[in-house]
């Protein structure tokens, strides 16, 4: 174990929420996941997550429709999802914040960065919804974002797979894992771990980023204190 971290930004995919059904919500995957978030907690983590939507609807395979009005659309999935982590923490009781960068006060906080840390600071978990808020943009991209604006420590990406490869390893028996990367071997080498407007803006503002497998879900609780797992992507 390493020495591990004081504030973390964990992106969790739409995808991992739905576990086998590979759509909609799996109550018991969810709940896995939220007890490996509370172990970090009680640890005295501060922990802002943002998740994406695409159990429930991917804009991009959308057809015809207009892309700003299907992102709009998968934001709503996004804050579906928040909603359901927030919960299965509260029942875990956990103290949770879920601010959503569309205002919807009814449900939700607006998204407002110094309310977000000023939660954190109280040991609040803070789950963002809607990504950026803005069409065009990934979650990912919104994930980094927030790790950038909250002063996180680690970007934490929770994947299928356990780190970064060369190819595809569900495809591939021959993909090579990395241990560790640059957001610059990212963007030249077109690895796909993220999108470019993500990776770019973790390397422009020295933000440092762990891709590891949630299909351990205690995996989380691990990495955030500093286990040696997964692939780390720093800027040199």
């Amino acid at each position: 174990m390493g020495t591990g971290y004081k504030r973390i930004l964990l992106k969790l995919s739409g995808e991992a929420l739905a576990g086998e059904k590979k759509f909609g919500l799996d109550y018991s995957v969810i709940t896995e996941i939220c007890k490996s978030i509370k172990k970090c907690a009680e640890a005295g983590v501060q922990i802002g997550i943002v998740v994406g939507g695409g159990n429930f609807w991917r804009g991009r395979s959308s057809g015809g429709m207009d892309r700003t009005r299907a992102d709009h659309m998968g934001m709503l999935a996004t804050t579906i999802n928040a909603l359901a982590i927030a919960d299965v923490l509260e029942s875990l009781d956990m103290n949770v914040r879920v601010q959503t960068a569309i205002t919807m006060q009814q449900v939700a906080e607006p998204y407002i960065r110094n309310k977000a840390l000023a939660h954190m600071k109280k040991g609040r978990i803070v789950i963002f919804g809607c990504g950026t808020g803005n069409p065009f943009f990934s979650t990912d991209t919104a994930a980094a974002l927030r790790a950038v604006e909250t002063d996180a420590d680690i970007f934490f990406k929770a994947t299928m797979v356990d780190g970064v490869y060369n190819k595809d390893p569900h495809k591939f028996s021959d993909a090579v894992k990395f241990e560790r990367l640059t957001f610059s071997d990212v963007l030249n080498d077109e690895l796909g771990v993220m999108d470019s407007t993500a990776a770019t803006m973790c390397r422009d503002n020295g933000m440092k980023m762990l891709v590891f497998d949630l299909s351990r879900p205690d995996n989380i609780y691990d990495a955030a204190m500093g286990a040696s797992i997964g692939t780390i992507i720093e800027e040199e």
